[in-house]
């Protein structure tokens, strides 16, 4: 069976030799006879590759040994909205709105103390990531959220205040390029978007800033408690965590980050030259605040629709439609998809204008 060009936004592609190791080890997991969906989370075996995934966190973010932590936790970048402020809101926090995502999370933090909207892009329908505004002194952090998969707006920099932590929410776009990770004192990603299967949510934090609040944190929203029984306080998402452990082992084999920062641009290209050329389409965003993980794009006349529908589809292609809230198309290009991919879904864009 042909397997479909997958440009669903969440949960994702992954390479096929994840997922055939994957489906092996739910049968046998490294010929121990027992199934990596039964094997008890503190065994040797599970704590070999919960320590080697949070290694690897550390290692393609190249922030080893300069004091931070990663957790492999529960809930989404959702409980992260949440759990955020719940560790360092104490007074006052800046927030970047730039979407669904980041108006969410400034709603959750709103419960724990004031947040400051630096900017928004709202009223344009986020289809631009603010720019040139003001950071103020005095706040407990600055949460920005990197790409914005509804839209397909990502952020190129990172505006920061000396001595005011740096959050961001890096669900779908970690470890898709090269960045300096260590201007973030907090990164939290959904490992659905770009690093396996939904169920566990990464976080590196820096630990220096906690335990900082005066209000009292329950077991599990607490970080320090979280990092001091090594993402295990209580049974964590196995499965998932073995998977992205493969997936990040998969990305170490095929050069890291900056080789597939590479081949990730190579895609983008491609697909926007076909976005600006081809006269029966058009993009959604800012051309300086394009995604590389999300291609958005509408038809000129809306009345082609279906006839586009019926040419993507049967080229086997899956997951193309927009977010429900703002329609269109949404080409999702994480890591493992193939530029291969990306031709297939701009032969049809080319072939359709053409026949139309």
């Amino acid at each position: 069976m042909e397997r479909p060009h997958n440009f669903s936004a969440g949960p994702c592609i992954l390479p096929l030799e994840v997922f055939e190791k994957a489906s092996q080890s739910v049968i046998d997991l490294d010929n121990s006879g027992l199934s990596i969906l039964e094997i008890s989370h503190r065994s040797t075996a599970f704590v070999g590759i919960i320590e080697k995934a949070r290694e690897l966190a550390l290692q393609h973010l190249n922030l080893q040994d300069k004091g931070y932590k990663a957790l492999f936790l529960q809930g989404g970048a959702s409980m992260q909205f949440l759990m955020t402020a719940y560790n360092l809101l104490e007074k006052k926090a800046g927030y970047l709105d730039t979407g669904t995502w980041a108006s969410n999370a400034i709603k959750e933090a709103n419960n724990f103390g004031k947040t400051e909207v630096l900017a928004s892009s709202k009223s344009s329908n986020y289809n631009y990531i603010p720019k040139d505004f003001l950071v103020p002194e005095g706040l407990d952090y600055l949460h920005y959220t990197s790409n914005n998969t509804i839209y397909g707006t990502q952020m190129k920099t990172f505006p920061k205040k000396e001595n005011t932590p740096l959050v961001c929410d890096m669900s779908s776009d970690i470890f898709s390029r090269q960045l300096d990770y260590s201007q973030f004192d907090l990164i939290y990603a959904g490992a659905q978007k770009n690093m396996g299967p939904a169920g566990a949510t990464l976080i590196v934090v820096k630990e220096d800033i906690l335990g900082k609040v005066s209000r009292a944190i329950p077991s599990m929203m607490d970080y320090q408690l979280m990092i001091k029984k090594e993402s295990m306080f209580n049974t964590p998402p196995v499965f998932s965590i073995y998977v992205s452990m493969l997936n990040l082992e998969w990305l170490s084999r095929n050069g890291g980050v900056p080789s597939i920062e590479k081949k990730n641009k190579a895609k983008a290209d491609l697909i926007y030259s076909e976005i600006d050329r081809n006269p029966l389409f058009k993009g959604f965003t800012a051309l300086e605040d394009r995604s590389m993980m999300n291609a958005t794009f509408s038809l000129k006349d809306e009345q082609l629709g279906p006839k586009f529908d019926k040419l993507w589809k049967a080229s086997h292609i899956n997951g193309l439609n927009g977010h429900r809230s703002v329609g269109g198309y949404r080409a999702s290009m994480y890591n493992a998809l193939t530029l291969d991919s990306v031709k297939v879904l701009v032969d049809v864009m080319k072939n359709f204008e053409k026949t139309a």
